[in-house]
């Protein structure tokens, strides 16, 4: 199933206009299934595989229009839409994995695959996003050299010891967009919203598979003493990266 992407003329360049149409697409219903008479996702493989696939098409389509932009306006214009769609795709994605089991040595390739340990769950979904990085190497960073491989230290926030409900209300003065987080002895996704957050991991904790929480059921979030936060979409150096297609070099690998 191909997506509609529409193409509309905006000021500096041409504007992706695409929420609309693919709103239902990468918000669409996971079919939850009872294990041990819990509730639990069921993983999504199908989907995923289009999602990734219509997702590297998106990201060809944007380097072309990269590359021949031939201004700085230009280049910001392609650099803003390349935001707009790994900011509606990047979720869906994490979303497809819901309810894959957790394991400390899991290294599942996809959804439902196997097992997946936190780090490998945030490494698979940024490769499989169309960013060029062994994910071996950097499952098994710990999560500050996870963020700082595509983050410089100045786009990294680190608190230490603060209050959960203080941490979690500042959140409200950030800019939306899908963040990488690292805590204490995890590392995980953070999608930030005009709305909220969600917090998107492999949990180590009960349910012990990848899921979808919100502020108040986010408990591995609120007992880590140690939080590196990183606006992943927001950088202007990630979504270079992303558009030019080139390798990842993993730091501390």
């Amino acid at each position: 199933m191909l997506i509609a992407v529409l193409v509309a003329g905006a000021a500096g360049g041409a504007g992706w206009c695409f929420r609309q149409e693919i709103g239902a697409w990468w918000h669409h219903e996971i079919k939850p299934v009872t294990l041990g008479g819990a509730p639990r996702p069921v993983p999504d493989q199908k989907t995923y595989a289009v999602l990734t696939g219509e997702l590297e098409r998106w990201r060809e389509d944007l380097a072309e229009r990269y590359a021949a932009a031939r201004t700085a306006g230009a280049r910001k214009a392609v650099e803003h839409d390349a935001r707009l769609v790994l900011e509606e795709a990047l979720p869906a994605m994490m979303r497809c994995w819901l309810g894959t089991p957790w394991d400390f040595h899991g290294t599942a390739d996809g959804p439902g695959k196997g097992k997946i340990a936190c780090g490998y769950f945030v490494a698979t979904v940024l490769r499989d996003a169309g960013f060029h990085v062994d994910r071996y190497k950097l499952a098994q960073q710990p999560s500050e050299n996870i963020l700082r491989t595509f983050l410089k230290k100045e786009a990294c926030t680190l608190t230490v010891g603060e209050n959960y409900e203080v941490f979690a209300s500042g959140l409200s003065d950030v800019s939306p967009g899908v963040y990488v987080i690292g805590l204490d002895t995890h590392v995980a996704f953070l999608v930030i919203g005009k709305d909220g957050f969600r917090f998107i991991h492999s949990s180590g904790s009960s349910p012990w598979c990848v899921v979808d929480e919100g502020r108040d059921e986010a408990k591995v979030l609120r007992k880590s003493n140690w939080r590196m936060l990183g606006n992943f979409t927001g950088d202007a150096g990630v979504l270079k990266t992303w558009l030019k297609g080139g390798k990842v070099a993993v730091k501390g690998a």
